[in-house]
């Protein structure tokens, strides 16, 4: 089941880039989000946890993109690694980095979204090295 939930984080990830908001219907009602970029941010809880960590992330932004660079299958947890592009809110700083996030998934939903501001944090987190990654990705 790896695989679907590779896809299953793909079109999540294709519907928040096209329609600016969150698929919903993927997410478990009680998904914990911990972003590990926001300093004491905590664990959001809940869809409505998930809606208020992206209100309080886009904060920051006047503008933001994300380009999918890599999926990497971990069985129950997939690791999406992107270029994040954006403009800081008042300052017109732009910053371009690469991020990650690992989401683990149970019954076709996730039950878990954890951002990281680069890959070889989140690849530690699901107990793999970039050299791994790169094997399989």
């Amino acid at each position: 089941m790896s695989r679907e939930n590779v896809e299953i984080v793909r079109g999540a990830i294709e519907y928040f880039g096209r329609t600016g908001e969150p698929h919903l219907e993927t997410l478990d009602p009680e998904v914990e989000v911990l972003d590990h970029d926001l300093p004491d941010a905590g664990v959001y809880r809940g869809r409505d946890g998930f809606v208020r960590w992206l209100a309080n992330w886009g904060e920051a932004w006047d503008s933001f993109s994300m380009e999918p660079q890599r999926w990497i299958d971990v069985g129950d947890q997939v690791v999406f690694v992107f270029q994040m592009t954006a403009t800081g809110k008042g300052s017109g700083v732009e910053v371009k980095r690469q991020d990650a996030m690992v989401w683990t998934l149970r019954d076709r939903m996730a039950i878990r979204i954890e951002y990281y501001n680069n890959e070889p944090q989140a690849l530690e987190a699901v107990g793999r090295s970039e050299r791994d990654a790169h094997v399989d990705g």
